[in-house]
């Protein structure tokens, strides 16, 4: 007889079925006995596990008598007599301990933890939870031994979601983690793992989110930091390791001699191809190779690519610039050997021969300049580099295509045996190509493996005529498509012809309207029964091989394809500006080779949908920080259509002018046209951070942003900017709030987090440190959910910034090293090393400050937001060198922190240099120009900034040499002096300083 207490109690006879046990309280009397199956329990405890502190009067009589009842109650069931034992010390259930569930659950988990490997690790703990129906005791006894057996299962699950990780299952157990977590907030491994979960399957931004979100909620619960697991998970994050972002197969790996000279090549040499013609197995076997190596992987399938890096870039989650304070588009090739430089991936480039030239460039300039990584390519061709080591992809030997067969037979004709002789032919006449014998395996779900044999002799007699020129395998290969196209209906034939269109893939809704085949779901079935499309993710997939034989054969419907993802675009562009905005992002994240190849087919047959399809995909752009994919599409989309917009698409013009990379046109006199209001409203954003904004222009499109809910908060931005970076700290923080209300009632997180971290500033320098961090964590946790760990790991930096002015260097220190792993951005990377130069300078370690600002400066962070960092490193190295003693290489570094600020229009940037300034004067005893100074910088930011420590230093020292009178006169003279009478007099490259 088997006991089961692991949810409802129950007594189960050796066929399975539950004895009658009667009501709650034999039940329970059961459950109290099993936990101890075994062994002796007391009177005591059986009454104090029935009946908590106060058990009623008869109490032990009572258990006699329930005791009995339990007895005659399994007798009845069929129990032996005595299985419920009475002894002087109290009772016994007499069972082996492994009758009861709880005591197997036990045993499993422990043989779980012991076993080293992943895989039987999962498989124990997965059977021991399996025991589980429910609560532990169902509620019926024992309330704390009901809470401690919760922790055990709680704690098993934690363990099997560890081994479900190592074995790179992250997507699988995204959908549990996010449960568990919810039912269990305050448990850090729990988050911790579905951090690393999310990480994993590619999501990094949401895992950023679930980050900032327990750490708010650990700090306003418990008054406590992230653990150390917690704090792990989310600095992998920020270093995007270790990601392993590789294709899951579907199906057994088929033992290969090339696997062992591939693993072996990959251990000693940095660049290795796979070779072979297309189905020969190069994708799975480079699949297979990933999973023996340590570390980060990441996998870039390039079948659907025209362009490298773009799609590399994509892979690695990395992007051009952030979304929320962007510069210039950077080239992506640049911005790989950035996010690159520090880390010892494997790149695994699939499919590299329709783009073999762009490959070979990407990949020698990326070894050379990132010394970890190493690259593993499946090409039909070499790349041709020097120190590339070739593994040649051949034909499966016999014994391995013979298996391969019947595997895949197996699955589509279980219980079948295929005849030996037949398969071997079949085998022989593929030449062991691994996605012929697939194809041909397909076939057995209607015809046995002989009439495969000679249906593939017959047609390859007809080829070997027709195609002696082609390579056997080549020709084999063909021949096997063929085979089966010609097995296909001629509705089948219709839609597998059409349905080459899609680069990468489509949903249901998007077959029915491209191909326009009746019953298109009906016919898409039989596709996929016959191999010719795969199904998984809501969407079917053609393989690459597949995809080239049916567009030969099927109409050209590319046309209706640019339409259809058109008005997806269309339709989704409104929502990329409100509550809907993660949805829509993720949609059109989707379907990127789509719009990509319905952008490359219009932009010379389509020029005007060309057009329409850029400025509706503009702000998706913009938003996953891809700007520069547009300037291709933009540059060829304008070649086509001349100098004169298409009539009604003057706003969709100038966007695309915007995108260029150059153009012959006049922008300003065709942004004169524009009457407003904008349809586009962001459009004055990408102007100002073009390389040709002018000032008339700008204002004349701030003034065409029209009246809806968006365009107000968005303009409010505007206005919130342009006041303080003119010194009205008061009218900017009322535009920012205006601005963020009206995002968070749109649930736009773009716009929220770009007002955010702007109010947070301002709180910061008023030292509302509380208000600060709520800001900062706020802002940060809005720029992960929209996917930017760029911008993330920016917004570490200034909330480092605002808490190094707190005083709390550890935490500041944290997050600018966290930002320091981050992937790659080297203007948030100078922004980091310029923080930690700071954290040294201010401990007293001028050495090692000077190598962290020298090393920031070193980094190019590109021009408008790299303004403001320039300013700020050159002024903390100021600080620093006027601390070491050096005044003369002080003030240089300051000068040129104001000749910057300056250069951008940048008051809180000018008065931020003019504070250091300040601070060599007062080390040169001009007391009185320091004074004058710090006034001066006040009066250019509209406000002092409390807590600055250097500020402070100096106004003590200077306040003690002149006294509070005459300090108070020389910085209100300062102060009052006119902005733009103090711009002029202090914007000389070489001012006499206060003079």
């Amino acid at each position: 007889m088997q006991f089961a207490i692991l949810g409802p109690v129950e007594a189960r006879r050796p066929d399975g079925t539950p004895v009658a046990l009667g009501g709650p309280q034999l039940r329970g009397l059961l459950a109290l006995l099993a936990l101890d199956a075994g062994r002796i329990v007391g009177a005591d405890r059986l009454i104090d596990g029935l009946h908590g502190d106060h058990p009623p009067e008869g109490a032990a009589e009572a258990l006699q008598s329930q005791v009995s009842r339990l007895r005659r109650r399994l007798k009845d069931g069929g129990a032996p007599d005595g299985l419920v034992e009475f002894t002087p010390a109290g009772y016994r259930l007499a069972v082996d301990p492994q009758d009861v569930d709880l005591h197997r659950f036990e045993r499993l988990t422990a043989q779980a933890r012991e076993t080293a490997e992943a895989d039987t690790k999962l498989a124990l703990f997965t059977e021991a939870l399996a025991l589980w129906r429910g609560p532990a005791l169902d509620g019926l006894a024992d309330p704390p031994r009901a809470a401690r057996l919760a922790e055990l299962r709680l704690a098993a699950i934690e363990d099997r979601v560890e081994a479900g990780l190592a074995l790179a299952q992250h997507e699988k157990l995204v959908a549990e983690l996010r449960e568990l977590a919810r039912e269990h907030p305050l448990r850090e491994r729990l988050t911790a793992q579905l951090v690393r979960a999310l990480h994993g399957s590619g999501r990094s931004a949401e895992a950023l989110a679930v980050f900032a979100e327990a750490r708010g909620r650990l700090a306003d619960e418990l008054g406590a930091d992230p653990s150390a697991d917690l704090a792990d998970a989310h600095a992998a994050v920020l270093r995007g390791s270790p990601a392993r972002r590789v294709p899951v197969p579907l199906t057994g790996f088929v033992g290969r001699d090339e696997l062992g000279r591939l693993v072996a090549a990959l251990g000693t040499t940095r660049l290795v191809t796979l070779t072979g013609p297309g189905g020969a197995g190069k994708t799975r076997l480079a699949i297979e190779a990933t999973s023996l190596q340590d570390g980060e992987v990441c996998f870039v399938e390039l079948a659907a690519a025209t362009e490298v890096a773009p799609a590399v870039l994509a892979a690695l989650g990395l992007r051009e610039q952030g979304v929320l304070t962007p510069g210039a588009v950077s080239d992506p090739a640049d911005r790989l050997v950035a996010g690159l430089a520090d880390r010892s991936p494997l790149l695994v480039l699939d499919n590299c021969e329709h783009v073999v030239e762009e490959a070979a460039r990407l990949v020698r300039r990326l070894l050379s300049e990132c010394p970890g990584l190493r690259v593993l390519v499946t090409s039909r061709e070499a790349l041709g580099l020097t120190g590339e080591t070739l593994v040649p992809v051949g034909p499966l030997p016999a014994g391995a295509a013979a298996r391969l067969f019947s595997e895949r037979a197996a699955a589509v004709a279980p219980g079948q045996t295929p005849d030996p002789a037949a398969v071997a032919r079949i085998c022989a006449e593929l030449d062991g190509l691994p996605l012929a014998i697939e194809l041909a395996a397909a076939r057995l779900r209607t015809l046995s493996a002989a009439d495969v044999a000679a249906r593939l002799g017959d047609r390859f007699g007809l080829l070997s005529r027709g195609e002696r020129t082609a390579e056997p395998r080549h020709r084999t290969l063909r021949g096997v498509v063929e085979w089966s196209w010609d097995l296909l209906d001629p509705r089948e034939q219709r839609l597998a012809g059409r349905f080459s269109v899609f680069a990468g893939g489509a949903r249901l809704d998007a077959v029915e309207r491209v191909c326009a085949v009746p019953d298109a779901e009906g016919v898409l079935a039989g596709l996929v029964e016959k191999s010719f499309v795969e199904f998984g993710g809501g969407r079917y997939r053609m393989l690459e091989t597949i995809r080239a034989f049916c567009a030969e054969h099927g109409e050209d419907r590319r046309a209706e394809h640019a339409e259809y993802f058109l008005d997806l675009a269309l339709t989704s562009e409104p929502k990329l500006r409100g509550a809907d905005q993660l949805v829509a992002l993720e949609a059109l994240s989707a379907e990127h080779a789509e719009l990509h190849a319905a952008l490359r087919w219009s932009v010379t047959a389509a020029p005007d949908l060309a057009l329409r399809l850029i400025a509706a995909l503009t702000w998706y752009w913009w938003l996953r920080g891809l700007r520069g994919e547009a300037t291709p599409f933009a540059d060829a989309a304008l070649a086509a259509i001349g100098p004169e917009p298409p009539p009604g698409l003057t706003e969709e013009y100038v966007l695309g002018l915007v995108h260029a990379s150059a153009a012959d046109v006049g922008i300003e006199p065709i942004l004169r046209r524009l009457d407003g209001p904008l349809r586009y409203p962001y459009l004055f954003l990408l102007w100002a951070f073009s390389p040709h904004p002018r000032a008339k222009e700008g204002e004349r499109l701030a003034a065409l942003i029209g009246d809806d809910r968006w365009s107000r908060a968005f303009a409010r931005i505007s206005d919130g900017l342009g006041a303080q970076y003119n010194g009205r700290i008061a009218d900017a923080e009322e535009h920012f709030s205006a601005s963020l209300t009206g995002f968070r009632e749109l649930g736009d997180r773009w716009g929220a987090a770009s007002t955010l971290e702007k109010l947070a500033e301002f709180a910061d320098w008023r030292g509302d440190h509380v208000r600060f961090r709520e800001l900062m964590d706020e802002s940060v946790r809005l720029a992960a959910e929209l996917g930017s760990s760029e911008d993330a790991a920016d917004l570490l930096c200034r909330r480092a910034d605002g808490v190094l002015r707190e005083g709390d260097i550890e935490a500041a220190k944290a997050d600018y090293e966290a930002a320091g792993q981050a992937r790659g951005n080297p203007l948030t990377l100078a922004r980091a090393r310029g923080g930690l130069g700071e954290i040294a300078r201010r401990e007293g370690d001028l050495a090692t400050a000077r190598r962290w600002y020298t090393a920031a400066l070193g980094l190019d962070t590109g021009p408008v937001t790299g303004g403001e960092t320039r300013i700020r490193l050159h002024t903390g190295f100021g600080w620093t060198m006027a601390a070491a003693g050096d005044l003369d290489a002080a003030t240089e570094l300051h000068q040129e922190a104001l000749a910057t600020a300056l250069e951008y229009a940048n008051l809180p940037g000018a008065a931020q240099a003019i504070e250091g300034l300040a601070g060599v004067l007062a080390a040169r005893d001009e007391d009185e120009r320091a004074a004058f100074l710090l006034g001066v910088a006040v009066g250019l930011r509209g406000a002092p900034v409390a807590g600055d420590a250097d500020v402070d230093g100096v106004v003590h020292r200077v306040q003690a040499r002149i006294g509070a009178d005459a300090y108070s006169g020389a910085f209100a003279r300062g102060r009052e002096m006119p902005p733009d009478q103090a711009i002029h007099e202090l914007g000389q490259r070489r001012f006499v300083l206060g003079s």
